[in-house]
């Protein structure tokens, strides 16, 4: 179902993407090579037979990435470290922030693309429920963000777009008008600025928001597939892993969480299937709470839908099951080959706060740490050249920006 049709600068994916690129190297170029200078010494631990934790004996840092009673013996040290940026930019597309404090958001964004070496910084907003206290969405920092363009921007529908999904699948109302109210959303977000959807869920544990199903081929998320491939602007998805009906892992509560999970893996890759041309990112591989979200199925999907793409995320203090690095800190080699087997279908989401917190061990850390082991060629795509091919409104946007 095309609501919208193309506008006009997606005939120019190609330039957009390379002009995006050009500009994130060239403004990225200086600071860089100081980066480079004061962590030359990490760099050369990328060969793996020269480092067993390419940070860890050098720089002090492992207790950012392993929390284990051993790595921890360096956690004195790694309080006073200053923090490993990443070696080429990279755009983070999945964050999250404190909607009572705007203005320290934005400070705190910003000064995480000096400290982490990052491109632009991506605000979504929480994936809720209507009644949920406390709901938002992008509004309440859509414009604050917009004074730097090219630097920040807004994925919204999280606090009503997702709201409206759960509604429908409560009530069993997906019909006209409810499609109608949904899709008259969706335009409101798409011309106010935001440049993708999310965070939406399909399976999301009770956390910062409560306990939520819907099947992911259900008819709103259908017809948020048309429009987001109409317009440029991918689909940021929160689903666990659950290929087949089972009872609640055992380390998670009844309730708030439903006792039985339903398999969703068909209903995903129908979504997936419905329209090619929009873009779906699945996040947070590498942060699983089922056990499910093994490279293995990560890998079957991606080779069956080209549409797909996912966000790497690395939580040091809840590494969940399937956790891509080991114990030394090193990429678990299922996880490294996938990497670099689909280097264009992967960008870094790790669900960073802001205002960052000041504990040791910070998500975005952990993801940069993974980040620096890849391959340069590698490490370009998934920093920034996928974002540009995913995020066109943005590329756009960015190149606009990048001319005045």
């Amino acid at each position: 179902m095309n609501r919208r049709n193309v506008l006009p600068w997606t005939a120019n994916k190609s330039k957009i993407r390379h002009t995006f690129s050009m500009s994130v190297t060239n403004s990225s170029e200086s600071k860089v090579n100081r980066m480079r200078q004061s962590t030359t010494r990490s760099a050369r631990c990328l060969v793996p037979s020269q480092c067993v934790f390419f940070f860890g004996a050098i720089l002090g840092l492992a207790a950012l990435a392993i929390p284990s009673a051993e790595a921890q013996s360096g956690a004195g040290k790694s309080s006073v470290m200053e923090p490993v940026p990443a070696l080429t930019p990279y755009v983070e597309v999945h964050t999250h922030f404190n909607e009572h404090d705007i203005a320290g958001t934005i400070q705190s964004a910003l000064e995480a693309l000096k400290t982490q070496n990052a491109a632009a910084v991506f605000l979504q907003m929480l994936p809720d429920t209507f009644d949920h206290p406390g709901r938002y969405d992008a509004e309440v920092i859509l414009q604050a963000a917009q004074k730097y363009p090219g630097k920040l921007a807004i994925v919204g529908g999280g606090g009503t777009l997702n709201a409206m999904i759960h509604r429908s699948v409560t009530t069993g109302d997906a019909g006209a008008a409810v499609q109608k109210e949904f899709a008259d959303r969706a335009e409101e977000l798409i011309r106010e600025g935001v440049v993708g959807f999310g965070e939406m869920t399909a399976e999301h544990f009770d956390g910062a928001t409560p306990y939520q199903y819907a099947p992911a081929d259900h008819p709103l998320f259908l017809l948020l597939a048309d429009i987001a491939a109409n317009n440029g602007m991918p689909i940021d998805l929160h689903m666990e892993a659950v290929p087949q009906a089972m009872p609640l892992p055992a380390d998670l509560k009844s309730p708030p969480n439903a006792p039985q999970l339903h398999e969703n893996i068909s209903a995903f890759e129908r979504l997936l299937a419905h329209n090619p041309k929009a873009n779906i990112i699945w996040a947070h591989a590498g942060s699983d709470g089922t056990g499910y979200r093994t490279p293995a199925l990560c890998r079957r999907l991606l080779q069956a839908h080209p549409n797909l793409y996912m966000e790497i995320k690395t939580d040091p203090q809840s590494m969940g099951k399937n956790y891509p690095l080991a114990g030394d800190g090193k990429i678990k080699p299922e996880w490294s080959k996938l990497f670099t087997d689909f280097p264009d279908r992967f960008v870094i989401g790790t669900d960073q706060h802001y205002p960052s917190t000041k504990a040791p061990e910070q998500r975005w850390q952990t993801a940069v740490l993974l980040f620096n082991q890849l391959p340069v060629e590698v490490r370009r795509k998934i920093g920034t050249e996928n974002v540009a091919h995913i995020f066109t409104k943005f590329s756009a946007m960015s190149t606009k920006s990048a001319k005045n």
